[in-house]
């Protein structure tokens, strides 16, 4: 499985923007690819800062090249 920064530095290359890890985060939920629950995260039901929809397609191509999906 891909790290979050690899994750980054792809998008970044190919989309040229960097996406906040809290975004892969959520994306990575939304596609199962989490094990645990973080341990300070506030509000168990919902995200501080979810992907936006606009950003989502990026991440998800990412995990793709990582054969993550």
């Amino acid at each position: 499985m891909a790290t979050y920064k690899e994750i980054q530095d792809f998008v970044l290359t190919t989309r040229g923007y960097t996406p906040k890890s809290c975004w892969i985060a959520d994306v990575k939920e939304e596609h199962h690819l989490t094990t645990r629950r973080a341990p300070n995260r506030k509000d168990e039901d919902q995200r501080s800062y979810p992907c936006p929809e606009t950003k989502r397609p990026d991440i998800v191509t990412a995990f793709k090249h990582f054969g993550m999906l």
